[in-house]
C-alpha cells in the first residue's frame, strides 16, 4: 500500500525527483524557451494534446511543472496551473467558465485589487460581478441567476482577517450547480484546504506565504477534479467542441483533468500569463519551509493581536484568532491551526493618526505586500484600497482609520516594541 505522507514531507518532496540527466537533488531551473521534439510525429501528438510533454515555455516548463504538482498535492487537488501573479490566477480561473454576459457572485470582503479587477477590468471581457456579504447565505442565494457562472471568496479575507464559512457557501454553490472558487492566499494549505470544505477551484498569489521571502510574483489555480463541467451546459468552453483543437471536447477527452488541461492548452497559450522558471524555483524553495513559517507567523500574530486589543490607542482589532472575534468559532472549524498572520486594527485618531503611525514604524516595512518573513504594514485606504469609495473600503474592512499588518517571524517582543513607539507618536498632539 502506498504510504499517505504528511504535510511536512509533501512540502519538501511532492512533484520532484532527482534530475535524470545529472542526479541533481534540488529541482533545476530549466531556463529554456523551447524543447526538441523526437520527430515530426512526436511534435504533432503534442500539439494535438494526444501526448503530454513540453513544447514551449509559455505553456509548460519542467521547473514550473514540479511546482504545479506540489501545490496541487498540498491542496488536495487533481492538478494545478501556475501563472505570473495572483491576479493572473483569478483571470485564469474564470476564463474557462465565463462568456460575454455572464457574472460571478463575489464576497464584498476581498483584496482591494480583486474588487477593482472584478468591478472594472473584467467588464472589458463582457463579464460582471455581483458583490454580496458572504456572511449572509440568503444574500448569496438571492444574487445567483441564470447568468451566474461561479461564486468567489477568500478563506481569510484580505485585509480584515475575516474567515468565510466555506462549508455553508459550498452548499449554496452545489445547490445551484456552480463552481466555488476560493482564494487561499492568506491561509495557505497548511491552515486550510478549501477543497475539503467543498471548493471547486483554489487560487493563490504564490507571491505571498507560499514563497514567503518577497522575491518573486506568481499565481496558481488548483482544480478539485470532481466538478461535472458537462452537466448543465453552462460551461461550453469545457463541455463543447473547441475550435482551436479541431472540435476536441475537453471534459469528454480529459475527464477530471479537463480544467487543468484547458488552463494550459488554451489559457496560458492565448493569454500568455506564464510563470517563469526562476520564479517557480524560488517558490519551491519557499514551500519547503511553509509549515514551519506558518506556525511562527500564527504564534506571533496571536500574541500581537491580543496586545493591540488592550492598547488604549486602538479602537478595535479584526482578527479571527482572538476569542472576542465574531469569527472565532469559524476559525475553529475552517482554520483550526490558526487564523493566519494578516489582520487589521483601527486607530482612535482616524486617517491622520494612521499616516503618522505608518511613518513612525522602524522594524515593520511599509510595503504593498503580505506573507513575507518580515513584518509588513500598510494603510489600505491611502494605498491598496485607494481606488474604492469610502463605503466600499468600509465594506471590505479597510476604512480610513484601519491599519493592515502582516506579522512576520521575528521576535514578538521586538515587534511589540516597534508598535508601541509608533502608537505613541501617532497619538501625540501639538
Amino acid at each position: 500500500m502506498t504510504r499517505q505522507y504528511g504535510f511536512d514531507t509533501l512540502q519538501v518532496h511532492a512533484g520532484s525527483q532527482p534530475d535524470p540527466a545529472t542526479g541533481a537533488r534540488q529541482t533545476p531551473i530549466y531556463q529554456t524557451t523551447a524543447y526538441v521534439f523526437r520527430d515530426a510525429d512526436h511534435a504533432a501528438a503534442l500539439f494535438n494534446l494526444q501526448e503530454v510533454g513540453f513544447i514551449y515555455s509559455r505553456l509548460t516548463n519542467p521547473t514550473v511543472a514540479v511546482l504545479q504538482e506540489r501545490i496541487a498535492t498540498l491542496e488536495g487537488g487533481i492538478g494545478a496551473v501556475c501563472c505570473s501573479s495572483g491576479h493572473a490566477a483569478q483571470i485564469l480561473a474564470l476564463f474557462p467558465l465565463m462568456q460575454p454576459g455572464t457574472s460571478v457572485v463575489a464576497s464584498n470582503r476581498l483584496y482591494g485589487g480583486t474588487i477593482q479587477q472584478f468591478t472594472n477590468t473584467i467588464r472589458k471581457f463582457g463579464w460582471s460581478a455581483k458583490f454580496v456579504d458572504f456572511d449572509d447565505i440568503d444574500a448569496i442565494r438571492a444574487a445567483i441567476d441564470e447568468n451566474t457562472r461561479a461564486l468567489f471568496c477568500e478563506t481569510i479575507a484580505n485585509p480584515g482577517g475575516v474567515i468565510t464559512d466555506l462549508d455553508a457557501v459550498a452548499r449554496v454553490a452545489e445547490e445551484a450547480g456552480l463552481p466555488l472558487i476560493v482564494d487561499n492566499t492568506s491561509a495557505t494549505p497548511w491552515l486550510c484546504r478549501p477543497i475539503e470544505h467543498g471548493a471547486t477551484l483554489v487560487v493563490h498569489s504564490t507571491t505571498k506565504y507560499m514563497t514567503g521571502n518577497g522575491t518573486v510574483t506568481g499565481g496558481a489555480v488548483v482544480d478539485c477534479g470532481t466538478f461535472d463541467w458537462s452537466a448543465s451546459g453552462r460551461f461550453p468552453s469545457l463541455s463543447e467542441p473547441e475550435p482551436a483543437y479541431h472540435g476536441l471536447k475537453f471534459h469528454e477527452t480529459f475527464g477530471n483533468l479537463a480544467f487543468t488541461f484547458y488552463g494550459i492548452a488554451v489559457g496560458l497559450r492565448d493569454l500568455g500569463m506564464t510563470m517563469n522558471p526562476q520564479a517557480a524555483h524560488y517558490t519551491l524553495l519557499g514551500i519547503e519551509t511553509l509549515s514551519l513559517r506558518m506556525k511562527k507567523h500564527v504564534e506571533n500574530a496571536e500574541r500581537i493581536a491580543a496586545w493591540l486589543e488592550e492598547h488604549p490607542a486602538v479602537r478595535e482589532v479584526s482578527y479571527a484568532g482572538l476569542p472576542s472575534s465574531p469569527y472565532y468559532g469559524l476559525k475553529e472549524k475552517i482554520c483550526p491551526k490558526g487564523a493566519g498572520a494578516l489582520f487589521t486594527f483601527a486607530l482612535k485618531g482616524g486617517y491622520d493618526a494612521c499616516v503618522r503611525f505608518v511613518d513612525a514604524l522602524e522594524l515593520f516595512s511599509h510595503v504593498a505586500n503580505l506573507g513575507d518573513t518580515r513584518s509588513l504594514v500598510i494603510h489600505p485606504a491611502s494605498t491598496t484600497h485607494r481606488q474604492l469609495t469610502e463605503a466600499q473600503q468600509i465594506a471590505a474592512g479597510a476604512g480610513p482609520d484601519v491599519i493592515r499588518v502582516s506579522i512576520g517571524i521575528e521576535d514578538a517582543e521586538d515587534l511589540i516594541a516597534d508598535l508601541e513607539q509608533a502608537l505613541e507618536k501617532a497619538m501625540a498632539t501639538g
